[in-house]
Order: structure tokens, then sequence, then C-alpha cells
């Protein structure tokens, strides 16, 4: 680990550890849960999308626990064989987007023209939830959204769950998700990142990131883990995940497939105490994937190596609310298949860090302030310069570093109106002329309004 990555790591624990010992002693939101259980969504959520100690439990435990008049059916040998809630737990998300980047992006189809500088989208996100039990002790988080920016309705995040309780102290279960870290409890791993769960989707980003932080994602996967808690504190998992692209067939038109299974591993303390809580752990992936896009499924592959790092403190008073997360990810890149093909190094590496940290008064005013960093070894062929602008790495290397600071209103529990600017200290390898067109990383500082309903 270079220096300033080790530093800035022991820093974001130094802050956490700092706010843990200054601190006063004492799943995605949806409506579909607190209409189960019969309680507010501040049962579950400190504001959402973030989850308390007890909403990790209520995850962990399948998404059973329930206030509803059901159906049930009971066999000749008093087994339980059904066991539906009257209504269906379902639930509708709406987001409503205001985005404005400091420079505007040159014009999609008209050269030296430029796109207008302020985007608006209505929607930008629309999502269907079906959330809560389906079966005794089995559960489910399954979203279908509409994306305003792509104009595409699809499957969004997805976890299926089947929990028991061992004895009084051991929890276990399986997921089957289609997200690597979606199932995860904590609102510190990629799927779930907080306190910036929201960014725009027209705005520049980034051109680089691991494959456990979206790529996986992006590629389409799913994989089916299973987990054990023991006295509410001690969390491990173990899975795997192979390729499932929203295609009929697999084959060289697919992009980055798995070969075989790439498992998923992850470890995690926590701690309680009053009204705190601090969690610390660790988790990674390890997956082989054919580069495809043209090339046959055969032959040598991409390996790459994710191990990372993560903690959040969270103190949850009756006016004062505060949460610190931090994560670092290292990924080893064994590139065979592309340097084969000419277009990378043999080797490299990828480092991506975020600490963030959020402020709530009575769960209705608040703010949020977070660094993120990634940065990687320069490689002349993978970030070789294309002429393209805006998205072109002129340095051959992926860093990018940053700062956000977000305001928030919540006037509702399910209704949150966010005022958020992202500020960039670097950009797809430089500070200046990045992309060799006359950007700079500042051209990309981007102001972001978003409106957030859910009913």
């Amino acid at each position: 680990m270079r220096r300033h990555h080790r530093q800035a790591l022991l820093a974001a624990i130094a802050v956490a550890g700092t706010t843990l010992l200054l601190a006063p002693e004492g799943a995605q939101a949806v409506p579909s849960f607190a209409r189960q259980t019969g309680m507010a969504c501040q049962a579950c959520h400190t504001v959402f999308p973030e989850l308390t100690p007890f909403g990790r439990r209520f995850k962990l435990n399948g998404y059973t626990i329930d206030n509803l008049p059901q159906v049930s059916g009971i066999s000749a040998s008093r087994e339980q064989t059904l066991l539906l809630n009257q209504l269906p737990p379902l639930s509708f998300m709406f987001q409503a987007s205001m985005t404005s980047t400091r420079t505007a992006q040159p014009d999609s189809a008209v050269p030296g023209a430029q796109a207008q500088k302020d985007q608006t989208l209505v929607p930008q996100q629309a999502s269907l939830f079906y959330a809560g039990r389906i079966a005794p002790n089995f559960g489910a988080f399954v979203q279908m959204t509409f994306d305003g920016a792509e104009g595409s309705f699809g499957w969004d995040l997805t976890d299926f769950r089947y929990a028991r309780m061992a004895s009084d102290r051991l929890l276990w279960g399986i997921s089957f998700n289609n997200v690597p870290t979606v199932q995860d409890p904590w609102n510190t791993t990629p799927a779930w990142k907080s306190p910036f769960d929201q960014s725009s989707s027209v705005a520049p980003g980034p051109g680089a990131a691991t494959i456990i932080d979206g790529g996986l994602a992006d590629a389409g996967v799913a994989g089916l883990s299973a987990y054990a808690y023991l006295n509410d504190s001690v969390y491990a998992e173990l899975g795997f995940y192979r390729s499932a692209p929203a295609v009929a067939l697999v084959d060289s038109a697919s992009e980055n497939v798995v070969n075989g299974s790439a498992p998923y591993w992850r470890l995690a303390y926590e701690r309680q105490w009053g009204r705190n809580s601090w969690e610390i752990g660790a988790y990674g992936v390890e997956a082989h994937l054919f580069p495809g896009g043209g090339a046959a499924l055969a032959g040598p592959t991409n390996k790459f190596s994710d191990t990372a790092f993560d903690t959040q403190f969270q103190y949850i008073g009756d006016e004062h609310l505060i949460s610190v997360t931090a994560t670092y990810i290292k990924e080893k890149q064994t590139l065979d298949a592309t340097a084969a093909a000419g277009g990378s190094n043999a080797t490299d590496d990828l480092k991506t860090m975020r600490v963030g940290a959020s402020y709530y008064y009575r769960r209705k005013y608040g703010a949020a302030l977070g660094y993120f960093s990634t940065t990687g070894s320069e490689d002349a062929l993978l970030y070789a310069p294309t002429g393209t602008p805006v998205t072109d790495f002129a340095n051959n290397k992926p860093d990018s570093k940053g700062l956000t600071a977000e305001l928030d209103w919540v006037p509702y529990e399910n209704t949150k109106f966010a005022l958020q600017y992202t500020m960039y200290s670097k950009f797809n390898g430089g500070d200046t002329n990045y992309d060799g067109q006359g950007r700079n990383a500042k051209d990309n500082d981007t102001l972001y309004l978003l409106g957030w309903i859910n009913f």
C-alpha cells in the first residue's frame, strides 16, 4: 500500500474512532416494510436508506417480521404450509432531479457545439417494490425500475432470503441476489454506500472502478450465499456469482463473462452499547472474466482480486443522529486476456477509498461531507487516449479524487430533498486537460438537486 493511501486509511479509522469516543452515551427504505411490520420507517432507518441496528437484524432475518392480517395453512401434522399477507407488501418510489455541471459537455451530435448545461430528469428513477415476507422464514426485496436517463425499464436490486435461528445466539440464512454486497446489512459496501448513495446519472463520472464497486453489477450476475450471525455481533458470509446478463444467450456478444463462478466473502464485527454501534469488517471477491465483446469465450481470462476493509459508526439519539462510514478497496488485476490482445499491461492495480460523515437533527435537517479517491497503475494501453472528450484518459492513468457535500431536508419519513455538490481535484488521470481536449477536472464539478418520495 502506498504511503499516502495508508495515511488516508489510518485517518479514516481515526475519525471514526474519535467520533466513537466523543459521542454521547445513551435495504432501501420502502413503505412496504412499514406496512408489513406496523412500525414507522425510523425503526429500521436513521434516515433512508441507512439502516439502524434493528433494521440490519430485520434484513438478516429475511424481511419476515409481520403485523398484518394473514392467510395461513396448517398440515395434519400441524406444520405451517402457507403464510401470506392478505395485502401484498408493495410500494412505489419516485425520484426527480436537476443537474448542473460547472462546464457544459460537448454536444453528442454536432461537432463544436455544446449540450445544455442544466439537465432535468422527471423521473430520474421510478421503482416498484415487492418487499416483505413470502412464506415462513422466507422473504424478499425485489425492485423493478424505470431509468429516466436511459429511458429503459428492467430488474434492479434483488435479494431473496431464507433465515432461521439455530439457537438463541446463532442466526443463519441463505441469500439469492443479483449484485455483490446488495445483501450486506451495513452501509459501507458499494451497493448501499452512505451517505452518498444517490448521485446524478447525467453528470460525468470517473471512468475507472474496481470489479466489486459496480463492475460485476454492470456485467450482470446472480449469486447464492450463506451467512451466519453470532451473538448479534459476529457476521460471516460466503457466496458464489455467475454471469446472468439480461440476454437469452451468453456468448461472444456478451462482455466480461465470469468463467465458472466468482467467490465472494464477508467478515464483520459489530459492537453496540447504549445508543451507539460500531462495525469493522472486510469483504472481497475474485473473478476470472472473459472479455467477450466479439471475442470467443475461451482461452485466457482477466483475473480481478478485490480485498476491502470497512467501518461504520452510528449514534442514534432522540434529537441527534451521527454516522461515519469508510471503506478501502484494493484490486489486483492479472490481465492475461487483454494483454494478449495488446490492450493492457500484464498486471495492474486499482485502489478506491471513500470516507463520509453525516449529521441529522431530529431526523429532519441533515448535512454530510465525504472524500473519494480512485488511483491505480499507469497503463498506456488500457487508458490510452482515443480523442474522446470528457471521458478520455490523456495521461494513461485512472486517478480520480474529490469531495462531496450535501444538505438534506426530510419533512416526512418517506420524503427527502437533497442538495449535493461534488468537486473534483483530479479526473481520469489529471487535473488540467485530463482528456486531451482542454477539459479540466473542475469542469465536471456538479450541483445536484434531488426530490425522493416513497409511498
